[in-house]
């Protein structure tokens, strides 16, 4: 996995304010909180509109599914609200805390009698309307716990083996027990996750590229292993070859998509919903937008995704700490995967792996969490209104004499890639560095 050389001394580091406008910072999590909701009406809408066939024919009327989504999203506020003030201090110890639950709950969620099963898969605790979805928890927690141990571990050990040897640990725990449920597009969201954040810590390229073609080999196999994986694979890979059975959902989804042309059907006015679009208010409810929407409405969701990725990476830029920052790129990099992985699939570029469409499709659990994940980004963006945000100053070159700023040394640095330099050596009895002798080879 990743290699256990030793830590390149890092470029010294002071704390400096950005130059940025004062305002900058509550602008950025006012815009992150306005995206969120633009994007939550139109899941509620697209919910609504998509699951009106199913939910008669499961609940006997029209609004049961979209009524569900609606007491999701209430609590997904106030999950919001809460994540949204939360401080450091209390996100660390929620790191360590929810990391343990969310992997005792991926436990629980296999046990015979205790997990409840869905088309062939057991991933949801609960009874009746009230489930949850332990692996959707675990994104949150490998996120928390990826930035909480980097920046905790960095600043003590010298060889990024040693501190990469937790997140490893954890996030390839948590990966086998998500496959064993089986559910392997939340596996590689987990992985990306955790590779995102070591990336932007700086561990190196040669040990990260390494470490995915490993990865990769791992997932050709898991995707052979089954039965199932193997046909989604193969109907991917010969999309004209059985159109009635494996190839059938994905069929019916660029239908609904070619359908709806560039200014769509309608809303409400979807045929595929009708019985011919399995999972049409899940996993391929962008196929429905697309139908109803059309052209116009597709880019619309995928423009206010994109944004929210760019501005969950412009908070990761203006964080006041490490942990903020490394905490930012693993969120930013969750939903990028998600919309990636999803939309890629509806439109037959990528295998089906069962991931949702973030803030759009229905999932009481997959909707609370991604809403806690926006809010931790809403209070980065607020303590950083607060607090004058990290920058690492440039070295000094052999041609310019550093100033004294410059030669200062700082425990802790904000640059994405950038790592704490090695204390000197002190002499006791002196109070300054200790120094070699000039002589000290010829004795």
């Amino acid at each position: 996995m990743i290699s256990a050389r030793s830590r390149p001394s890092a470029t010294p580091a002071r704390r400096a304010p950005a130059t940025r406008p004062a305002t900058a910072a509550p602008a950025l999590a006012l815009a992150l909180s306005v995206v969120l909701a633009a994007l939550c009406i139109l899941g509620v809408v697209m919910v609504g509109s998509a699951s009106s066939v199913v939910s008669v024919n499961y609940y006997g009327s029209p609004w049961a599914i979209l009524l569900r989504e609606c007491l999701w999203l209430l609590v997904g506020i106030v999950v919001f609200l809460v994540a949204a003030g939360r401080q450091p201090e209390a996100l660390h110890r929620l790191a360590v805390i929810g990391t343990f639950a969310s992997i005792a709950l991926l436990v629980v969620v296999l046990a015979p009698g205790l997990g409840t099963s869905s088309f062939g898969a057991s991933r949801w605790l609960g009874y009746g309307l009230v489930r949850i979805q332990p692996s959707e928890i675990a994104k949150l927690a490998i996120c928390l716990y990826a930035a909480h141990v980097i920046a905790k571990k960095e600043r003590v050990e010298r060889e990024w083996g040693r501190v990469l040897r937790p997140l490893a640990i954890v996030t390839a725990l948590s990966a086998v027990l998500v496959l064993a449920q089986p559910d392997m597009g939340t596996a590689v969201v987990l992985v990306a996750i955790a590779l995102a954040v070591a990336t932007a810590a700086g561990a190196p390229w040669r040990a990260l590229l390494a470490t995915i073609g490993m990865l990769a080999l791992a997932s050709v196999l898991a995707a052979v292993a089954l039965p199932y994986r193997r046909a989604r694979l193969l109907a991917f890979l010969d999309p004209r070859a059985n159109q009635a059975t494996t190839n059938y959902q994905l069929l019916q989804s660029k239908i609904g998509i070619g359908t709806g042309g560039v200014s769509g059907l309608g809303l409400g006015n979807s045929r595929e919903k009708w019985g011919l679009l399995p999972n049409p208010h899940t996993d391929f409810i962008f196929s429905i937008i697309g139908e109803e929407l059309g052209l116009v409405g597709a880019l619309l969701v995928l423009g206010l995704l994109v944004a929210l990725v760019l501005l969950g990476l412009r908070v990761a830029v203006r964080a006041p700490d490490r942990f903020s920052q490394l905490l930012a790129v693993g969120i930013s990099t969750w939903l990028a995967v998600e919309t990636i992985v999803n939309v890629g699939a509806v439109a037959g570029v990528l295998p089906i792996t069962g991931i949702p469409l973030p803030f759009i499709s229905f999932g009481g659990t997959s909707l609370v969490i991604d809403m806690a994940a926006v809010g931790v980004l809403v209070g980065i963006a607020r303590r950083a209104a607060t607090r004058p945000a990290l920058r690492v100053v440039r070295p000094a070159t052999r041609t310019e004499k550093p100033t004294a700023a410059r030669r200062a040394p700082q425990r802790g640095s904000s640059q994405l890639g950038a790592r704490p330099a090695p204390a000197r050596a002190s002499d006791p009895r002196r109070g300054h560095a200790r120094r070699e002798p000039r002589n000290a080879r010829h004795r």
